[in-house]
């Protein structure tokens, strides 16, 4: 079934709100098996709406509106739509009787009274946060759900009574499971699984770029959930095979999440220093529960008198090969494990910007080490973003180095 949400008010349009609502009624329709292909906004006028509704009507199953169903004039959504479909406006006693348990015996002006009214043939749908209820109307074998605006009020009315009408409506169902992909980019993944994207017919596979990962989403339609499960796990094995550990992990999960579960499970203590970054490590880090039985010390050395005090890097090695250098990076990891007495001592230096880069070292460049026992790696890496993206980036690949040295 193919579904057409109409989002109803001037402020969306004006960009005072967001537009939450038919983000939250999208990603509910798509495990229950129905397709959203178009959401639109409209402002608060009958004849925009009408015009809305026409094109909805001729390419949708479904149509969801939002918003519009307030007391006051220039909330027309009801009103609009039954002159779209030919009814008239009725009072129902059930809404009535809401408004009036509503304001428990307290004055109901008269534009209040204006709720109970809904196109003939409705089927109500109770707001137990609001004063609006809402409404469902079956014609020509299409249906319209009339919802109200506000999200404390839409939600409980959409989980409800929408979900389980409209699944007792539609015979199949929809899952999904997101891979999150780190170390490649959107086109080198896209290549490497081309076939798989050429061939795809059910599940799906969806790539999309964020900054500094991809995810591919794998989704399968059918009407037996163990069926659908199969489907998606024989695709993400399929998957994994070919992309490897570039797969860090799934749906809500980040690095530093895995990186911490990992550190957490394998009982793996660790310190960090850091640069260029400034802390943004061992924010990330620290957002993980439970980090704090292997997550022992994290410090910010921006200057390189903090380098020598903080940490004792040697002093000509700054001289020589500068703040910025692999050799800076080894010695910081190296003595922030030991200072912390860590199993594990990352640091991070580089040149965020936009400023401070030459042409031997530009802006964007940075050096991120790892030191345990007996062993010390360095990786090297120049990044092409603003301030803010350069330090993300430098963050994520460190967080990665040590999620693929704890799973060698």
């Amino acid at each position: 079934m193919k579904c057409e949400i109409i989002s109803v008010g001037t402020e969306l349009l004006l960009g005072q709100i967001a537009n939450t609502d038919a983000q939250y009624i999208s990603q509910e329709l798509a495990p229950i098996g129905i397709d959203v292909y178009f959401h639109t906004a409209v402002g608060d006028n009958s004849e925009r709406l009408k015009e809305c509704l026409r094109i909805a009507w001729n390419r949708s199953d479904i149509i969801i509106t939002s918003g519009g169903l307030g007391p006051t004039l220039d909330d027309l959504t009801k009103e609009t739509i039954a002159d779209f479909l030919g009814l008239k406006m009725v009072e129902y006693q059930e809404a009535y009787e809401h408004l009036q348990r509503y304001f428990k015996g307290k004055k109901i002006t008269q534009n209040n009274y204006r709720q109970a009214y809904f196109p003939e043939g409705s089927i109500l749908l109770p707001n137990n946060n609001g004063t609006a209820m809402g409404a469902i109307l079956e014609k020509c074998n299409k249906i319209i759900i009339i919802l109200p605006g506000p999200p404390n009020e839409l939600v409980p009315m959409f989980k409800e009574s929408v979900i389980p009408y409209l699944i007792a409506k539609s015979g199949y169902m929809i899952k999904s499971r997101v891979l999150r992909i780190f170390g490649i980019g959107e086109s080198q993944v896209e290549d490497m699984i081309k076939e798989i994207i050429i061939n795809q017919t059910n599940p799906t596979i969806a790539p999309l770029a964020k900054e500094g990962e991809v995810t591919l989403r794998i989704t399968a339609k059918g009407k037996e959930e163990a069926i659908i499960d199969k489907m998606i796990q024989d695709m993400e094995e399929h998957i994994r095979d070919i992309l490897g550990d570039y797969i860090y992990g799934i749906d809500d999960d980040s690095l530093e999440s895995i990186v911490g579960q990992l550190l957490i499970k394998k009982g793996i203590t660790i310190s960090v220093a850091e640069s260029c970054t400034g802390g943004l490590i061992a924010h990330k880090l620290t957002n993980i529960p439970g980090i704090s039985s292997v997550f022992k010390l994290g410090t910010v050395v921006y200057s390189n008198e903090a380098k020598v005090d903080v940490l004792n890097v040697n002093s000509e090695v700054l001289k020589e090969k500068g703040a910025v250098s692999e050799e800076t990076a080894i010695q910081m990891a190296q003595r922030i494990r030991q200072i912390g007495k860590t199993d594990l001592g990352l640091s991070v230096t580089g040149i965020a910007g936009p400023d401070g880069g030459t042409a031997e070292k530009p802006v964007g460049l940075v050096y991120i080490a790892l030191a345990e026992d007996k062993n010390v790696i360095c990786n090297k890496y120049n990044f092409n973003g603003n301030r803010l993206k350069n330090k993300n980036l430098a963050s994520m690949y460190a967080l990665d180095m040590v999620r693929r040295y704890l799973i060698k």
